[in-house]
Parts: C-alpha cells; structure tokens; sequence
C-alpha cells in the first residue's frame, strides 16, 4: 500500500479540472454530475463548486449532506482518487468572493451577482487513490 500524504493528492489534483460530484437524491439513489474543480488551486480537504441555489444537487446535499468526487488523470499519472466527504450549501458573497475565478463568468453573466447563485463546499472526510498497483488513503 502506498502512503500519499495530503500535499501529494494536492500535487495532482491541481492539474485535473473536472471531477463527478455525488449526491443521494430524494428517492435514495445516486446522482453524479461534472463539476468544475478549478485547477490549479491547492487542495486542502475542501472543494469549492458553484451552482444554481435551484439546482437538483443542492437539494440533495441539503437533505443529506454526505457526497462523494471522483477524479481521474491519466497520460503517464493513471490514478484514480475517491473523496468521501460533507457537501454544505452558502448563499453568503463574502464566502464566495474568496473562491471565485474570473472563469465562472462564462457560466454566471453577473458574476458574483447573479440572481441565485450558491456555492457548494464539500469537506473531505475520507480520501482514497488507486494508481497502478498501489492503492492508499490520506489520513486526516
């Protein structure tokens, strides 16, 4: 078993953008969707992601908080990373402010101002990697 530690899961997971974001859904099954995971920012057991205050995920995670992200990369880095974690819900500018990226604009016209907009964190509990023949987990 290999032992990654935070900062190494971090190394990698700055060069990959998309994740799946899961979330249990009112009838009890899963429902994953590709979030953005804004590369390059270090990762430090939080994930940020924004979404519609409306959306279907946000409904989710307010009724049952627990979520999972997958990640893959590839091209000579095969590793596959699985973070268990709490999903929590902000409708708050000022915590938004501190994780916006002038990317967002393509997706929110507005920007931070746009009617509905909310910001989801996901608060990493459990963090698990496959690469080749080795597999771990990131202790927290």
């Amino acid at each position: 078993m290999a032992d990654k530690t935070l900062k190494d899961v971090s190394e990698i997971m700055k060069d990959l953008d998309i994740c799946m974001l899961t979330t249990t859904t009112s009838n009890g099954m899963l429902a994953s969707r590709p979030m953005s995971n804004n590369g390059q920012v270090e990762y430090d057991g939080n994930s940020y992601f924004f979404t519609w205050e409306g959306s279907r995920m946000v409904n989710d995670i307010e009724m049952d908080s627990g979520v999972n992200l997958s990640f893959q990369a590839g091209e000579g880095n095969d590793i596959f990373i699985s973070i268990a974690g709490k999903g929590e819900v902000t409708r708050s500018r000022e915590k938004m402010e501190e994780h916006w990226v002038e990317e967002l604009n393509d997706w929110f016209e507005e920007g931070l101002d746009t009617p509905g907009l909310a910001m989801i964190t996901v608060v990493a509990k459990q963090i698990k990697y496959w690469q080749g023949m080795d597999e771990g987990e990131v202790k927290f």
